[in-house]
């Protein structure tokens, strides 16, 4: 008995019940969030299951599993403060009229419609990783190029439609009324936003012209390395450093680029000076051998090699060499490359001639001799 005149006395317009409740049950949602929203994104997941091959359950609770728990939290303090009321001593006046009690109520609905917004965009995110999965398993390249175009399409609808709701439905404005009235203003809109405008063209003609795709190795402007995404304002490149550029949508369009991926071979060309002192006999050899041997590689193409005497240069005799590999890999070019100078340095040391020396060696050379003779 006397326990429960306890809990009827009244404290601020409350009776201590009514604390107990509110406590209790937000101490039952902060201590039960983690595994309801282990069981909500189960509940998700199980709806799409069908739809995820190969992702799997923990994939989808990485994502949920901050949005669930927030909601969980929203909930559980709107049925604890449901427990309890404002002072009547307060004055306070009714939710249908301008003061706290609207401001409380407007501002839970909009972090409700954002918190919702929010699960709704990370549910997106696992439909498209479950769509990049798909596409991964395909040989074409346009369709992993396609799948982050629509989860940003997506998301920026999503994102509208749900600032469009919080106008309408929280703040009852006429929304019909605000968007013709953005027709008024669409020109310095336009204007304003003539950057983000020029660069979501560029993201269509990249989609539609093709000058690359997810994976290929691009140069552009002093830029060289793969694209690993295109958006809607830019385009993501992993150079070889490893650095992630992002680069805007209307630069990749306008500037020359060079698609280092459509490239089916590689030219090789250089000059190779040879010491004055070298006979018209050795040089012929030398040539003779060179030839032979970029001939014997099966992965240059014999039918473009050239090797000549080009030209005599203040330091030696210049041959001029070149040749193509049959390759666009990066790694077997230098790897060719590497043994073909290999053996035209074997090939100039078996014939007894060197290399040509720059003024500087000679300098050098002579400065060092002078100092060994003195």
């Amino acid at each position: 008995m006397l326990i429960k005149e306890l809990f009827q006395r009244t404290f601020l317009g409350n009776t201590l019940e009514s604390y107990c409740w509110f406590v209790g049950i937000i101490l039952l949602g902060v201590l039960f969030k983690r595994l309801l929203s282990k069981l909500l994104a189960l509940c998700v997941f199980k709806f799409l299951q069908k739809y995820s091959k190969g992702i799997g359950y923990e994939r989808l609770l990485l994502l949920l599993k901050k949005p669930l728990g927030l909601l969980i939290l929203l909930t559980t303090f709107y049925l604890a403060f449901d427990r309890i009321h404002f002072p009547e001593e307060w004055n306070l006046v009714t939710i249908e009229q301008f003061g706290l009690r609207l401001i409380l109520m407007r501002l839970f609905q909009i972090m409700i419609v954002i918190n919702i917004t929010w699960i709704v965009l990370r549910v997106i995110d696992f439909l498209a990783l479950v769509l990049s999965h798909k596409a991964a398993s395909t040989e074409t390249k346009t369709d992993d190029q396609i799948v982050p175009f629509i989860k940003d399409a997506a998301k920026v609808v999503v994102s509208i439609f749900s600032l469009f709701f919080i106008l309408g439905a929280i703040f009852q404005l006429n929304v019909a009324s605000l968007i013709a009235g953005l027709g008024i203003g669409g020109l310095a809109v336009a204007l304003a936003a003539k950057e983000s405008l020029e660069n979501l063209l560029g993201s269509f003609t990249i989609f539609l012209d093709k000058p690359f795709v997810i994976g290929d190795l691009i140069k552009v402007g002093n830029i060289e390395g793969t694209v690993e995404k295109i958006g809607f304002r830019s385009t993501r490149i992993r150079t070889a450093e490893k650095s992630y550029v992002t680069v805007p949508n209307k630069k990749m369009v306008d500037s020359e680029l060079d698609n280092l991926s459509m490239r089916m071979q590689r030219l090789v060309k250089f000059n190779l000076g040879l010491a004055y002192g070298t006979s018209a006999k050795k040089v012929t050899n030398i040539i003779n051998d060179i030839q032979i041997t970029l001939d014997s590689n099966p992965i240059i193409i014999g039918d473009e090699t050239l090797i000549k005497l080009h030209n005599f240069s203040e330091t030696g005799i210049v041959i001029l060499v070149m040749y193509t590999v049959d390759s666009s890999e990066y790694k077997v070019y230098l790897s060719v490359r590497q043994e073909m100078n290999l053996k035209v340095m074997e090939i100039i040391e078996k014939h007894g001639s060197g290399f040509a020396h720059t003024s500087l060696d000679m300098f050098l050379t002579n400065k060092l001799d002078n100092k060994a003779a003195n």
